[in-house]
């Protein structure tokens, strides 16, 4: 008995101070985390920003990537789900090769746990040095030509700096909209976890290219080595 309370014990502990990383991640306390729920009315999250969602093919984006000098890769929970780690790793070595600057923006709350990005990552060897955190990336952003977004959706929605109504406003996010041209890889047109309608997706310098995260990717690789 006394080995089952010592474990729940740990196990509790453990799951406290996920959470509190969590919260602090999101600019959110406990409270509001525990008691307000995200996406419940979706006409509360204010203004809406004017544009259009614009498709591009594999192809498409191999031309904006091949003609890039520097490369932010933003990966998210559909990374994890797509399981396409080694297929961006791969990309990025072939973006090395290209002559290009390659780094990985890693947000906090990223996936299912803090780390989760890290630790999928390592597991397909990207380099630690290439790992660069929020708060270090930002101010970088607007010197990068292309920031491919790998099934991120909630942690690059500029809705949470620019509208005060939207419910996941004050949480910090990567500035992908301020790159000259943002990538974003989803599966198709749904919502984040927050439920929200991402503005990333409807401004000017935003292409969509749509897909299973790790087939894309591996098109990407395909373009690269028959180009």
């Amino acid at each position: 008995n006394n080995v089952l309370i010592v474990a729940g014990c740990l196990v509790g502990t453990s799951g406290v101070i996920l959470t509190v990383i969590m919260c602090k991640a999101m600019n959110r306390t406990l409270t509001n985390v525990l008691f307000s729920g995200f996406g419940g009315k979706p006409a509360a999250s204010g203004g809406e920003t004017r544009g259009e969602l614009k498709p591009i093919s594999p192809q498409d984006a191999y031309y904006l990537l091949e003609a890039a000098r520097r490369v932010v890769i933003i990966p998210g929970y559909g990374m994890a789900v797509a399981q396409a780690q080694h297929a961006v790793k791969e990309l990025a070595d072939l973006l090395e090769a290209n002559g290009a600057e390659v780094l990985f923006a890693i947000h906090p709350v990223a996936g299912r746990m803090p780390g989760h990005m890290n630790v999928l990552l390592a597991e397909a060897d990207v380099p630690y040095e290439q790992l660069v955190e929020m708060d270090a990336i930002n101010p970088q952003m607007p010197s990068v030509d292309v920031a491919l977004v790998i099934g991120a959706n909630d942690v690059v929605n500029p809705a949470a700096a620019n509208d005060p109504a939207s419910p996941i406003y004050g949480m910090p996010i990567i500035n992908a909209h301020e790159a000259r041209t943002v990538i974003c890889m989803k599966r198709g047109q749904g919502t984040g976890f927050s439920g929200l309608q991402n503005q990333l997706f409807l401004l000017p310098n935003t292409r969509m290219l749509y897909g299973d995260a790790k087939q894309t990717l591996q098109a990407l690789v395909t373009e690269f080595k028959e180009t």
